[in-house]
């Protein structure tokens, strides 16, 4: 409350913020607990008084005691850059320290030191990669702006990622709609694809070749349900979709975007 005070003098807005912290949680047969600690999980405000809450547990304490070292935070998940293995080290204790004295503590098993190796940097920690919102952060072979081959450290789509968007796309059931046009499945998948690479293709975009071609594959599926002709023959079904493809190569966004992946 401390945190929202800083922000606002208005009484009403600080008394029902006080009621939803204050509020009991109820159980699954109906019984009321008594909460006396964080915000209501699932509740509408719940983000906004965490975010303000680390804001200051977090942002503000980095920003004043390591203006030197560059980080980031999303929600309760954060990175923060350190040149050496001792600065590294000291950060680690230093934050944990704060987080304890504003009443929280560090995710054991997803706090690390890692060690950022490449080309250049080839010493050796027994964590060399991570993973941050969706992304997995390791060395890897990237081409330069000359057209030559170089190991960086680099972030690309996780294989989580990867699996969650092939979820999504098997959920939807899209391969047994036979009842919908080409373009009615086109305009249904689209934003969803759109929202995929937009956000996963601003780095290592060729990483998201083999879900897209996962999603041709759902598409080829589709066509097997949809025309008689194609029922039994899954080579025929593909070389109807490459002929689509090649004529109207901005029917689906994968294909209009260049990352259409193979159709095999």
């Amino acid at each position: 409350m401390k945190a929202v005070r800083k922000h606002t003098n208005n009484r009403w807005i600080i008394l029902y913020i006080e009621r939803w912290l204050k509020a009991p949680m109820q159980m699954s047969d109906g019984k009321l607990v008594k909460r006396t600690l964080g915000t209501p999980q699932g509740g509408v405000i719940s983000p906004v008084l965490s975010n303000l809450f680390m804001h200051y547990a977090f942002d503000v304490w980095m920003t004043h005691n390591h203006q030197e070292k560059p980080w980031c935070r999303y929600a309760d998940d954060g990175i923060a850059h350190c040149r050496t293995k001792w600065s590294a080290e000291k950060l680690l204790a230093e934050l944990n320290k704060r987080l304890v004295e504003c009443g929280l503590e560090l995710h054991s098993e997803k706090t690390k030191i890692v060690y950022c190796q490449d080309g250049e940097r080839k010493g050796y920690h027994q964590s060399t990669k991570f993973k941050f919102l969706g992304y997995e952060f390791r060395r890897r072979m990237v081409k330069g702006s000359e057209g030559r081959m170089f190991l960086s450290f680099t972030p690309a789509i996780s294989k989580e990622a990867k699996k969650s968007i092939i979820r999504t796309i098997r959920r939807t059931g899209v391969r047994n709609r036979s009842d919908l046009s080409l373009e009615k499945v086109a305009l249904w998948l689209n934003p969803m694809l759109n929202g995929w690479i937009n956000y996963y293709g601003r780095f290592n975009k060729s990483a998201l070749k083999p879900v897209m071609r996962q999603i041709n594959f759902t598409l080829i599926k589709w066509c097997m349900r949809k025309y008689k002709r194609f029922k039994y023959s899954k080579a025929r079904a593909c070389q109807y979709l490459i002929k689509i493809f090649e004529t109207r190569p901005y029917l689906f966004a994968h294909w209009k975007r260049g990352i259409q992946g193979s159709f095999v």
